[in-house]
């Protein structure tokens, strides 16, 4: 992806797919802020102009989230994502669309779609997430680059609790983050609930 923005080399539709909880929503952003960051496109965003800071908070114009699962039929899919695809960024240089859980599509949603990123327009970008790949018809996988995600490392999940916990002062040996970071089973997500949980519970004991 560094690669792709570095030459000019963008593709129209990206399909980021794994487990949940190792990144695959949060790539998207990054290289949302990538595309439309005021010194891009740029492989390291500034994270403080305007649409990067919109982007994170998710509120940017130009960069719409969509949950699949809450948007799985065509008369959706039509009103949210076609119908605004002739509308250019409205400040921005690209329009990104964020597709999550994009395998719930019911197949008319994914028939209506399927005309889009066959011949979609120089200013959209779409970036669609999934943890089911095999439910995505080919018809759409052969239109996208497919980038899989694999489970995050024990070791990269621990230092991740490790900064949190340094950075938000709380006082916990390395022994017990170890143990959050296997409980997560290689979803970062999924270990930072467990850690949170683990907080609470410490701090009403302390109370």
């Amino acid at each position: 992806l560094q690669n792709a923005i570095a030459d000019g080399r963008l593709h129209h539709a990206y399909i980021f797919a794994g487990p949940r909880g190792v990144g695959k929503t949060t790539t998207a952003r990054i290289l949302a802020k990538a595309l439309n960051c005021v010194t891009g496109p740029t492989i390291q965003p500034c994270n403080q102009c305007a649409p990067c800071q919109e982007i994170a908070r998710a509120s940017s114009i130009d960069v719409l989230e969509i949950d699949a699962a809450s948007h799985t039929g065509v008369d959706n899919v039509r009103e949210v994502i076609i119908n605004n695809i002739a509308i250019g960024p409205a400040r921005d240089r690209y329009r990104v669309f964020i597709i999550d859980e994009f395998h719930q599509l019911s197949t008319a949603a994914f028939n209506a779609l399927l005309k889009t990123l066959e011949e979609p327009p120089a200013h959209v970008l779409f970036i669609m997430a999934t943890t089911e790949l095999h439910k995505v018809p080919m018809t759409i996988l052969s239109r996208c680059q497919v980038f899989e995600f694999r489970l995050i490392a024990e070791n990269k999940i621990f230092a991740r609790l490790r900064q949190i916990a340094n950075a938000e002062g709380i006082k916990v040996n390395d022994l017990a983050l170890r143990r959050i970071a296997r409980a997560g089973e290689g979803s970062m997500r999924d270990a930072q609930s467990i850690f949170d949980q683990v907080i609470s519970f410490g701090r009403q004991t302390e109370e």
